[in-house]
C-alpha cells in the first residue's frame, strides 16, 4: 500500500486543473497567457475570476488529499519519523511541479503546497494563507507574497510543529524557491508583473 498511496498520490497532484479548465472554456492553452503558468494566478489573467477560484481550490485540494491518502491507506506507518502521509503529500507536490502529462512542466505548486501543509498541520496553512493575502494586498505581487508566506511559516513550524514536519516544510520551501527563481530575479529587476483582474492575450 505504501508505493500504491505514493503513485495515486504523485498521479492526484499532477492533474493540470488550470491547464484543463482553460482548455474547457475555450481559453486556449493558459501557457500561452500572461506569465505562462497553469496555476490559480495566471488563470485569473484571463480575466475569469470563478475559473481562477476554482482552480485555486482544486490545487489545494490535491495536496490535502494526497496527505489523506497516506494517512489512511498507511495508517501508523513511519518512516524515519516521517509519516506517510508527509511523503504522500511531497508526492503530490512533485506531481504539480513536475506533471507526466504536461512534459514534466507544470505549476509554481503554491496552492498544493497550501493543501500539504494544511493536511499536515492544519494551522500552517491558516498562517500560510493570511501571509499570503497580506503580503499580495500590500505589494500586489503573487511570487513576492509566497516567498513572504514560505518563511513565515518556516518561523511557524520551529515553534508548533515537529522536527519531521518542519523538515517537510524546508524541503517544500526548497523546491517552490527553484521554481520561483525566475520570479525573485524579476522582482529584483523590477520587472515582474502584478496581480491583474484584466485578460492578458
Amino acid at each position: 500500500m505504501l508505493i500504491t498511496s505514493i503513485i495515486t498520490a504523485y498521479l492526484l497532484g499532477s492533474i493540470p486543473t488550470g491547464f484543463i479548465l482553460t482548455k474547457l472554456v475555450g481559453f486556449g492553452d493558459i501557457r500561452k497567457i500572461g506569465s505562462g503558468n497553469i496555476g490559480a494566478t495566471n488563470v485569473l489573467r484571463t480575466g475569469n475570476r470563478l475559473l481562477a477560484v476554482i482552480t485555486l481550490a482544486a490545487d489545494v485540494l490535491k495536496g490535502a488529499l494526497s496527505v489523506w491518502i497516506g494517512n489512511i491507506f498507511a495508517e501508523g506507518v513511519v518512516i524515519s519519523g516521517f509519516k506517510i502521509g508527509h511523503i504522500t503529500g511531497l508526492a503530490a507536490l512533485a506531481g504539480h511541479l513536475y506533471p507526466i502529462w504536461l512534459s514534466f512542466k507544470g505549476g509554481k505548486g503554491v496552492a498544493t503546497s497550501i493543501g500539504v501543509f494544511s493536511g499536515i498541520l492544519w494551522p500552517a496553512g491558516i498562517v500560510f494563507c493570511c501571509s499570503w493575502i497580506v503580503t499580495a494586498i500590500i505589494f500586489r505581487y503573487s511570487s513576492l507574497s509566497a516567498l513572504v508566506a514560505l518563511v513565515v511559516i518556516q518561523l511557524f513550524c520551529i515553534f508548533w510543529g515537529d522536527i519531521a514536519t518542519l523538515i517537510l516544510f524546508f524541503a517544500i520551501s526548497l523546491l517552490l524557491l527553484k521554481k520561483h527563481r525566475e520570479n525573485i530575479c524579476r522582482l529584483l529587476n523590477g520587472r515582474e508583473p502584478k496581480i491583474s483582474l484584466q485578460r492578458q492575450c
